[in-house]
């Protein structure tokens, strides 16, 4: 999956800014490719691409040949360095035009006939891990429609470019470099031990792959054989996609019945907003100490007994949505590390709910 981590929505970073620095890229930027675009140019004349090929292979134990093989047939995509450029400095966040971009009809009745053809897959995994389904189905819709835009760029392209030839404007270039070169390793010494052809597979412009844009390592780490049939498959098995989900959120902590956050209001006279936003994301605060900043729940959201995090989103010129966000809320965050993203799968998974026939949940 993901890091994704994942990821999801893996088909990358998102063209608007209301995105944070994800762990793994978000589902893609309105763009066209051309086919020259996508020719790019050959790694196999780049010494320290081959240097890379030989310590993978010592690392995974993997024949030196067929790692420099397998990276003398990438090539340097220009189009993947330009779309993981970050948002111009200054660009407004905007929840309302984020949340238009998931949040329609289509993706919703997308989604209730994924949930209905496999209804016993999704309780199965809320049994076995504790996720419910709207979360499971939010997450799917949100990174590839259910299976229907999975990603047209070879996986091998996209890690070697991002790998070798990260964009160093980026803020956080050598990070990411480093990020991308653990995962086009992963990819290799998956591939390798699947007997897939590493030029074969496609996936995202960040590398990410299948229904639920599981990273390589997130794939090797948590992606399941939930269907049983012997094998993992995430681009044509929906249950494996299902099972993977479930058991990522299950290994970074879900708590099962809680839930991912409440309403939150202000007492302006008390109201520490800037103590409360510190923490970002992360649930920090007791339900009392939430409360002594000014922060007001209601009935429900005071008997919670866990940490909260207040939940900003902004809405560009107009006043900014706040939640009190749980360990749940963070939960998902691990799949892709921003809250925009978070709330996307929480409201897409309730509206499919919403709108499944009656009986049909």
């Amino acid at each position: 999956m993901i890091r994704a981590v994942s990821l999801a929505a893996a088909l990358a970073a998102f063209a608007i800014a209301a995105t944070a620095a994800p762990t793994k890229p978000a589902p893609p930027k309105k763009i066209k490719v051309s086919a020259p675009a996508r020719q790019g140019t050959p790694y196999a004349g780049r010494e320290d691409v081959m240097a890379f090929a030989d310590e993978v292979a010592e690392r995974q134990c993997l024949d030196p040949q067929w790692t420099r093989a397998a990276l003398r047939e990438a090539r340097m995509l220009p189009v993947v360095v330009r779309l993981m450029q970050p948002a111009p400095a200054g660009t407004p966040k905007n929840w309302a035009v984020y949340r238009s971009r998931f949040i329609d009809p289509v993706r919703i009745q997308a989604g209730v006939r994924f949930w209905q053809e496999n209804r016993a897959a999704l309780e199965r995994a809320q049994q076995e891990y504790g996720v419910p389904p709207e979360i499971v189905v939010g997450i799917i819709g949100v990174e590839t429609i259910y299976g229907q835009q999975m990603g047209t760029f070879r996986v091998l392209d996209a890690l070697a470019t991002l790998s070798f030839d990260f964009p160093q404007a980026h803020p956080r270039a050598a990070e990411r470099a480093k990020f991308f070169r653990n995962e086009l390793e992963q990819f290799l010494a998956l591939q390798h031990q699947l007997g897939v052809d590493p030029a074969k597979p496609l996936g995202s412009y960040a590398g990410a792959m299948g229904m639920p844009q599981f990273m390589p390592g997130s794939w090797s780490r948590w992606a399941v054989d939930f269907d049983g049939d012997g094998r993992i498959d995430l681009w044509r098995s929906a249950t494996d996609a299902i099972g993977s989900v479930a058991h990522y959120f299950k290994a970074f902590g879900w708590h099962p019945g809680m839930p991912t956050h409440f309403p939150v209001a202000f007492d302006e006279q008390r109201l520490d907003k800037e103590t409360l936003l510190a923490p970002d994301i992360l649930p920090t605060f007791s339900v009392p100490s939430f409360l002594a900043k000014g922060a007001v729940l209601d009935e429900a959201a005071a008997q919670h007994t866990g940490p909260l995090a207040l939940i900003e989103l902004q809405n560009g010129a107009e006043p900014p949505s706040y939640v009190a966000g749980t360990e749940n809320f963070y939960v998902i965050t691990r799949y892709n590390w921003s809250s925009y993203y978070a709330m996307a799968v929480i409201e897409l998974g309730r509206e499919v709910k919403d709108a499944m026939p009656r009986g049909g949940s």
